[in-house]
């Protein structure tokens, strides 16, 4: 994803969610009733649907990360294929997680204030500190994000360690949607993240244990004497 598409993505997630807060009920009074009125439900709906959608593409950028580490990406769906889905998913991932704070702003029930939503544990109202832990995972997410376009100014290795990042990107983000999701005891909703947790403690675990036989030979070729 070129850095111009990458501006235009969020660009459109900021300006999505500007206009489902401010112009859509100034526009169509007929929406007001279920945005504006006693017991709005429609920006918690898009909040939890852009959240879900945020959560597997990350889920997915693991994942996608994992198999290339793994070197498991060469059976499926090939080195580059998979590097191109790793970064696109991390990139989806980031713009529908702006636009899941920004939708709050229109939530009454919420009544998160900008600042509020911009500063990690600013918010005191449901669940403050899980919230906080959502906060500190979408930060988190822009800067693993966005190492993509600077790569070859850090150097491989700073990469490679911002990239270990996604790791409590990920843990933070599963802990927030448990315990500040309304519906995280809804059966699909909770199969999910089993699902997704499951399956990255899989691909971590199986991550080490290729590393580690990996330095095996080595070691052992290390310890064989010369004659």
């Amino acid at each position: 994803m070129s850095p111009q598409a990458l501006i235009g993505l969020l660009l459109g997630a900021i300006l999505g969610a500007f206009a489902a807060v401010v112009v859509l009920p100034t526009w169509l009074p007929g929406l007001s009733a279920s945005l504006l009125g006693a017991e709005p439900k429609a920006y918690w709906y898009l909040a939890r649907s852009s959240a879900m959608v945020a959560y597997a593409l990350l889920w997915l950028s693991m994942v996608f990360g994992l198999l290339m580490t793994n070197r498991l990406a060469r059976l499926w769906p090939g080195g580059p294929v998979a590097f191109d889905l790793h970064q696109h998913t991390s990139l989806l991932g980031l713009a529908f997680a702006i636009f899941h704070g920004l939708i709050l702003l229109g939530d009454t029930y919420i009544q998160a204030s900008l600042w509020q939503l911009l500063l990690p544990f600013g918010y005191q109202g449901f669940a403050p500190f899980w919230v906080g832990l959502g906060q500190l995972a979408l930060y988190g997410l822009a800067l693993v994000g966005l190492s993509f376009y600077v790569k070859d100014r850090i150097g491989r290795a700073m990469w490679r360690l911002i990239h270990f990042l996604s790791f409590l990107v990920f843990i933070f983000a599963l802990i927030h949607g448990i315990w500040s999701g309304s519906d995280s005891s809804n059966g699909m909703i909770s199969g999910f993240y089993w699902l997704s947790g499951g399956t990255i403690l899989f691909l971590t675990v199986y991550r080490v244990l290729v590393s580690r036989q990996a330095k095996r030979p080595e070691k052992s070729k290390q310890a064989t004497p010369v004659l």
